[in-house]
């Protein structure tokens, strides 16, 4: 009798000890996530738990460190994205496994996600800008994520991973902007509008190429700093709302030869007004709104325009050799917690900052 009450203990004592392991394995097997979900007044932040992802055949899993926002990230949320869609593009961190044919990287390798999850390089396709992360596939606001190793880049060494964050949308768009499509020569001018991620990364590589940058902004401390950061003019455009006179008057008169025009209406017209012959302007963002009527005898001969779509991974390691050259930092406004995910994005909205706002895990 003692024998069978005893197995039967043991047996229950075995049971527990089951469901106990169970429960820690699968546990351990769980990462946190965040997920968007509609409302009525556009999406919004849900943290969920979710098992851990194992990558397959040419992929790699990577413990994701720190990520970063950008203008985009709010647009998404009013555009009714699908239900369970991870958001933000940008984000870096430590490849932990790489499934079977992976060649480009090893496990401790530090990374960055591509801003197009399917861009490897080459011309732009349907299906490469079908692939922005945190858009048209799951991105980065995650504990974990699993990509195809075309996806991901090495990040430069004198890199923290919450700078590393940083450079898949704003800084690459600023990258292709002014190099790939703008051809920037040294002594050159360039026009960079307000002080976001793209305009301050416009100045950053602008000055380190030994360009001309100038920069608007409404707040003038805001402007301090961006002359610490190489810019060679700057202008308060709400002290000054013909403010395209000024920048001209920085020029001496040669006119601005790269505009990034990331405002859109608002701007776009008294940008032209500063272009000299043969510039550039790159079409990025439309803060105000697309401009609706162009006429083309307004624009100064030799003027080309270019509607910019970030870039591709060739371009992401490109920009990367630069800024290892030039030992260039990104300026990171203020940084998040994980659990503070919401709070970043209010602040995003406030568009108090100067640079890039990080959250990290």
């Amino acid at each position: 009798m003692l024998k069978t009450i005893s197995g039967k203990y043991i047996l229950s004592i075995l049971v527990l000890l089951g469901i106990a392991f169970n429960t820690q394995t699968a546990d351990a097997q769980n990462i946190r996530q965040y997920q968007l979900e509609s409302g009525p007044n556009g999406a919004q932040l849900v943290m969920r738990n979710i098992l851990q992802p194992e990558p397959g055949a040419n992929e790699v899993l990577v413990q994701v460190r720190a990520v970063s926002l950008n203008r985009r990230d709010l647009a998404v949320l009013h555009r009714n994205p699908p239900n369970g869609l991870v958001p933000t593009s940008d984000g870096a961190g430590e490849v932990i496994a790489i499934g079977h044919n992976v060649t480009a990287f090893s496990v401790g390798d530090r990374v960055a996600g591509t801003f197009f999850a399917d861009w490897p390089g080459g011309r732009r396709t349907a299906e490469a800008l079908a692939s922005g992360r945190g858009g048209g596939v799951d991105g980065m606001l995650s504990e974990m994520i699993v990509s195809h190793e075309t996806g991901l880049v090495l990040i430069p060494d004198h890199l923290s991973y919450e700078e590393a964050a940083t450079l898949p949308c704003a800084a690459l768009t600023a990258w292709r902007a002014l190099f790939t499509d703008g051809n920037l020569k040294s002594g050159q001018h360039v026009l960079l509008e307000g002080t976001g991620g793209v305009s301050i990364f416009g100045l950053q590589l602008a000055a380190a190429a030994g360009a001309n940058p100038i920069i608007t902004s409404s707040s003038d401390e805001k402007l301090i700093k961006a002359r610490a950061l190489g810019a060679i003019g700057t202008v308060n455009y709400r002290t000054n709302p013909e403010w395209q006179k000024n920048v001209l008057e920085l020029t001496g008169g040669a006119g601005i030869d790269h505009v990034l025009d990331v405002v859109g209406r608002e701007t776009l017209y008294r940008a032209i007004e500063t272009l000299a012959y043969d510039g550039h302007i790159a079409l990025i963002g439309a803060l105000s709104g697309r401009a609706d009527e162009l006429s083309l005898g307004s624009l100064p001969r030799g003027t080309s325009m270019t509607n910019i779509a970030v870039g591709s991974r060739d371009d992401f390691i490109a920009m990367n050799e630069f800024l290892t050259e030039h030992e260039l930092r990104p300026v990171i406004d203020r940084v998040f917690s994980f659990e503070e995910a919401p709070a970043a994005y209010e602040y995003m909205d406030s568009s108090a900052h100067l640079g890039k706002i990080v959250i990290t895990l």
